[in-house]
């Protein structure tokens, strides 16, 4: 174990993630091995966050690096990749929860891997955060995202919120600092990765998805991500289970269809989603609906 190195890198916005960095720091101490935590605030305006995040900084070989510009998801990890040190890094999102005593050791077992996707598991700690509409989608999720089902389409399924990666495959292969807002800077990198056919292990690694945002919020977020669908749905294309879906549908009166609808009761529809009773079934129309009339207003005006 004495050739392993790594640097843990932690990307935030607007989150305290102090009990994260305490647990992992434990772990890594405990083996023995070289290691660095770097975790690089994105800009955060919440001052509270921020005093309760430098206490990062009293630990051994840890770093809280403030950022006082936002940059966005993929260049905010590109500058983590290029800040470390060690020879591999772990991708961890700020708001996961470190759920297994040999998390890092489950890791270091799958080297001299290049990248290695541990997935997450879908937890909830009160029945008010199992009502949330976030959580009802990830639960539902869930079962396409062990690792055997992970790894029948590797490139597809990778996911940044709990990722090793070895730091020079990184550097070679750079997020794509086009995506400045939310959404699928991963999956290009799965794309990019599969171009350069490098190889991703997925393993049952879980780290806990554990904070579900409010429902408004969430739906929120879902809006800004179709934006970024809309925009990159070329490069996008075969990574996409919501572009496969539109391209399957090869009838134009089915399409003109789902946008009208969306049009009369779309606004009736986010309400439900933001409200305190969501359909899940609803959410996924909702979602067809909004990307298809933001790529038929796209067509028009281009």
């Amino acid at each position: 174990m004495s050739d392993i190195t790594l640097s843990i890198l932690i990307p935030t916005y607007q989150q305290v993630c102090v009990e994260l960095v305490n647990r992992l720091h434990k772990q890594a101490v405990a083996l023995g091995l070289p290691f660095e935590i770097l975790v690089a605030d994105d800009g955060s305006t919440d001052q509270t966050c921020i005093a309760a995040n430098r206490q990062i900084s009293t630990l051994a070989h840890c770093r809280y690096i403030e950022r006082k510009q936002n940059t966005g998801r993929a260049a905010i990890r590109n500058f983590l990749a290029q800040e470390a040190t060690y020879a591999y890094l772990l991708y961890i999102d700020s708001d996961m929860t470190l759920i297994r005593p040999d998390f890092l050791q489950r890791y270091l077992d799958c080297l001299p891997a290049q990248v290695v996707d541990g997935g997450v598991s879908i937890t909830a700690d009160s029945i008010e955060q199992q009502q949330l509409l976030r959580y009802r989608y990830e639960k539902a999720e869930e079962p396409h995202h062990t690792a055997s089902e992970r790894q029948k389409k590797p490139y597809q399924h990778l996911h940044t919120a709990n990722l090793l990666i070895a730091r020079e495959v990184m550097l070679q292969h750079p997020f794509d600092e086009r995506l400045r807002y939310y959404g699928y800077e991963d999956v290009l990198l799965g794309k990019a990765l599969q171009r350069h056919r490098i190889p991703i292990i997925h393993i049952d690694n879980p780290m806990g998805f554990c904070t579900f945002e409010s429902n408004a919020d969430f739906v929120a977020k879902t809006e800004e991500g179709l934006h970024t669908l809309c925009s990159f749905r070329h490069d996008l294309r075969g990574y996409s289970r919501l572009l496969t879906l539109v391209s399957g549908i090869h009838i134009p009166a089915i399409l003109w269809l789902i946008r009208l609808w969306h049009r009369l009761f779309g606004k009736i529809e986010r309400r439900n989603l933001c409200g305190s009773r969501p359909y899940l079934s609803l959410f996924k129309l909702y979602r067809l609906g909004y990307y298809l009339n933001l790529l038929h207003l796209e067509c028009r005006e281009g």
